[in-house]
C-alpha cells in the first residue's frame, strides 16, 4: 500500500507545484502594471509587495513550524484557501488599504516564485517519499517542473492581457481577468492536496518526541539558524529585482508591451528549469554546496550587466545567461537543508529558511519603487542585487564547505 500511495502522492506533489507556479507567473507579469492602473503610485506598489512578502513570512511560519505536528496536508489546503482569497479581494477593490490587508493575510506571489507555506512542505513530503540518494534528483525535476510552468504562466499570462485588450476590454479589465485566473488556481489546489495520502505525514520519534523544540526545531537548531541568515541575505538581494519589477523596468526603459515581457519570461523561465537538471548531475560530481556557488557566482555578474547594456536584445540577452545558470543553486539548495536536519523538523527547517528569505525579500521591493521612481536610479536595484548577491557566495562556501550531506560521505 506504501508504494501505491508513493506513485500516486509524488505525481501529485509535482502536479501541485506545476499549478501553483503557473498562477503565480500568470499573475506576476502584470500585477505591477494592474496595480498602477487602479491608481497606485511606485511607492505604494513597492510598499504592497514588501507587505505581501512580510505578511507571507508571517503566516509561512505558523503554518510550516507546526505541519510536522497537526498534519502536512492541512497545511497545504489551507495556504491554498489563503491563496484563493488573495485573488478574490485584489479584484473586487481598489481600496489601498484593503489591497495591503489581504497582501500581508493572503498568498500572492510579486516575483512568479514560490511564496506561501507549499515549497516547505511539499519539500518534507517528497523527502518523507524518497531514499536520500534520489533526493536531488528527483527535486530537480520537481524545480524544472515548476520552471516549465512559470515560463507557460508568464507566456499566457501576458499575452492574454495583450489579447483582451486588442479585443476591446480595457487594461484594467484584462488584468482582472488574470486575477480571477489566479484565484481559481487555489480552488484547483485545494482539491489536489485533498487527494494526497497519510505517507506524507511524519511520525517523531520517541527520543526527539520530548526533546525542548523552538520553531519545529530541536539538534538541527544551530545550522538552520545560520543557513536562515546567509539566505535572507540573498533574498533581501533577490527582492530588489522580483520579476515584477523587471518587467516594470523593461517596460519604462524600452516601452515593450505586457506580451513581449511575457515572451522574455516564458525564456528566462525555460533555461531555468533546464539547469536544475545541470545542477543535479554537477552536485553528484561536485557535491551540493560548490554546485550552489560556483554556479551562483557568474549569474550575479550577468545580472550587473543588465542594465549596461545599451539595446533591448543585448539587455535581454544578459538577463537569459543570468537565468541559464541562476537557478541552479534552488534544487541544490532545498536539497542540502533536507539532508542536514532529522526527518521530523524538515518542515520547519524548510520553512524556517523560507522565512528568512521570505523576510530579507520583504524589505527590498519598497526600496525598488524607490529607485524606478527616480529616472537616475532606475537601474540601481541590479547593480545593489548583483554585488549583494556575491557577498552571500562568498559567506555561504567559506561556512558550509565542511558540512557535507549523508548521501557525499558514503
Amino acid at each position: 500500500m506504501y508504494l501505491i500511495n508513493r506513485r500516486i502522492d509524488v505525481p501529485l506533489l509535482f502536479s501541485t507545484r506545476i499549478v501553483r507556479l503557473f498562477c503565480y507567473e500568470f499573475l506576476s507579469v502584470v500585477l505591477a502594471l494592474y496595480l498602477a492602473q487602479v491608481g497606485l503610485r511606485e511607492e505604494q506598489i513597492g510598499l504592497v509587495f514588501s507587505l505581501t512578502l512580510a505578511g507571507d513570512a508571517a503566516v509561512t511560519l505558523w503554518l510550516t513550524t507546526t505541519a510536522d505536528r497537526l498534519g502536512r496536508k492541512r497545511t497545504l489546503i489551507a495556504g491554498a484557501l489563503l491563496m484563493f482569497g488573495a485573488g478574490v479581494v485584489f479584484i473586487v477593490t481598489r481600496n489601498v488599504a484593503v489591497l495591503m490587508a489581504a497582501a500581508i493575510i493572503g498568498v500572492i506571489s510579486p516575483s512568479g516564485n514560490e511564496i506561501g507555506p507549499f515549497l516547505s512542505v511539499e519539500q518534507a513530503s517528497l523527502s518523507q517519499l524518497l531514499p536520500g540518494e534520489r533526493r536531488t534528483h528527483v527535486f530537480a525535476w520537481y524545480n524544472l517542473a515548476g520552471s516549465l510552468a512559470t515560463a507557460t504562466g508568464a507566456l499566457t499570462g501576458g499575452w492574454l492581457a495583450h489579447w483582451l485588450q486588442a479585443g476591446g476590454a480595457s487594461a484594467l479589465e484584462a488584468y482582472r481577468v488574470i486575477l480571477a485566473g489566479y484565484a481559481a488556481g487555489g480552488i484547483v489546489l485545494a482539491f489536489l492536496f485533498l487527494s494526497l495520502s497519510k505517507d506524507i505525514e511524519v511520525s517523531a520519534r520517541p527520543d526527539v518526541e520530548t526533546a525542548p523544540r523552538s520553531l519545529g526545531l530541536h539538534r538541527s537548531r544551530p545550522v538552520v539558524i545560520k543557513l536562515s541568515a546567509l539566505f535572507s541575505l540573498d533574498a533581501f538581494a533577490g527582492g530588489l529585482i522580483v520579476q515584477s519589477m523587471i518587467a516594470y523596468w523593461f517596460h519604462v526603459r524600452f516601452g515593450i508591451s505586457a506580451g513581449i515581457i511575457g515572451s522574455i519570461f516564458f525564456g528566462t523561465n525555460l533555461l531555468a528549469g533546464i539547469s536544475a537538471l545541470l545542477a543535479a548531475r554537477l552536485a553528484g560530481k561536485i557535491g551540493l554546496v560548490k554546485t550552489m556557488v560556483f554556479t551562483h557566482v557568474p549569474s550575479n555578474i550577468f545580472l550587473i550587466l543588465v542594465p549596461l547594456m545599451p539595446s533591448l536584445p543585448l539587455a535581454v540577452a544578459m538577463l537569459l545567461l543570468r537565468f541559464s545558470i541562476s537557478q541552479m543553486d534552488v534544487p541544490t539548495r532545498q536539497s542540502y537543508t533536507m539532508a542536514v536536519v532529522a526527518p521530523d523538523e524538515r518542515s520547519a527547517a524548510s520553512g524556517v529558511t523560507g522565512i528568512a528569505r521570505s523576510v530579507g525579500a520583504a524589505i527590498s521591493p519598497s526600496l525598488t519603487g524607490i529607485f524606478l521612481a527616480s529616472p537616475a536610479l532606475l537601474s540601481l536595484p541590479f547593480f545593489l542585487s548583483g554585488g549583494l548577491k556575491l557577498v552571500y557566495d562568498a559567506l555561504l562556501f567559506r561556512n558550509f564547505r565542511a558540512l557535507r550531506p549523508p548521501e557525499e560521505l558514503r
